[in-house]
């Protein structure tokens, strides 16, 4: 049975004639991981800011952990781990003298935070490297450390505002690996990003907000279906076949068919992917049609986050 560990209903906090959150809900249930994903300015971090009790909020309620951010913000700091935009670590500490300072600045005794130190640099990959002075650390394992000092009393909800920005592909591999451990092992894990791969490798649901209000909530597969079916494409060898590809991909679409001159290919719509694509393939080969190359592709979640977003806007600039 799941639980709701993060809920915020009606949300608004306002800087003066700008609202920064406007009427905003979310939810997130234990063990899972929900992405924040929105433009620059859309409330993602104002969001993380009042969930994680560092900004008071103007109007709606908020909960973590089953305590009210506003009444009892004591409680709520103590089951939950905040890990911002920069490290918190000290690059002059080896990655267990930096784990064992943070145990003792969250009052653990000095046995229990060498333990937890323990704990999780085995948890976090990084046993090997213990003894090395952070400094000479790639950015993937920094930040791997900087999520281990924030597990020091491993907190019920772990808040991530945008952890992999300024990574390369092997050390953003290195965080997702680490997060979807701790969501495995319970944690739930609210994290902002710009990031739209990441979210669709890491995030169970999707909340996307825009000028401090919900677009939607999601699964990253609902959000890409919302774009419509999977669409058939074929690349043509020969740009004079692209009347003979339109023919051959009409009689297996279920939706307009698009031909693309510069590409030179076609492409449209098809209800049943497998089937369609058998029927074009052998179609082409009946008809001795050469194709450069025929498959099937599935809408984004940069397509579908960028047409939510593009449909804001359009009907803001009509109002």
């Amino acid at each position: 049975m799941t639980t709701t560990t993060v809920e915020a209903v009606g949300l608004g906090k306002r800087y003066k004639d700008t609202a920064a959150l406007d009427g905003f809900d979310l939810a997130a249930e234990s063990g899972t991981v929900l992405g924040l994903l929105g433009p620059n300015g859309a409330g993602k971090t104002t969001t993380v800011r009042i969930l994680t009790t560092l900004l008071r909020f103007d109007t709606g309620r908020a909960a973590v952990a089953g305590f009210d951010v506003a009444k009892d913000a004591r409680q709520v700091r103590r089951r939950i781990g905040l890990t911002g935009q920069q490290t918190a670590i000290d690059d002059l500490l080896t990655a267990r003298q930096n784990l064992v300072l943070f145990g003792k600045l969250f009052r653990l005794n000095k046995s229990r935070a060498r333990e937890r130190a323990e704990e999780l640099l085995g948890q976090f990959g990084l046993t090997e490297a213990a003894d090395r002075q952070a400094k000479g650390f790639s950015g993937g394992m920094k930040r791997r450390l900087d999520l281990a000092a924030s597990m020091i009393l491993a907190p019920q909800v772990l808040f991530l505002d945008e952890p992999t920005t300024g990574l390369d592909p092997a050390g953003r591999r290195e965080v997702w690996d680490a997060v979807s451990g701790l969501a495995a092992d319970g944690t739930t894990v609210v994290l902002t990003t710009h990031y739209l791969d990441e979210a669709d490798r890491l995030c169970d649901r999707i909340a996307v907000i825009d000028h401090g209000r919900n677009l939607v909530d999601d699964t990253p597969a609902g959000l890409k279906r919302r774009m419509g079916a999977d669409r058939l494409e074929i690349v043509a060898a020969d740009p004079a076949d692209l009347p003979a590809l339109e023919r051959v991909v009409a009689a297996v679409a279920e939706g307009d068919v698009v031909a693309d001159e510069a590409g030179p290919s076609v492409s449209a719509p098809v209800k049943d992917p497998v089937a369609a694509l058998t029927a074009a393939a052998t179609a082409l080969q009946d008809q001795k049609i050469a194709a450069a190359d025929i498959g099937l592709r599935r809408p984004t979640l940069d397509e579908a986050f960028l047409e939510l977003i593009g449909g804001t806007d359009q009907k803001e600039a009509q109002q």
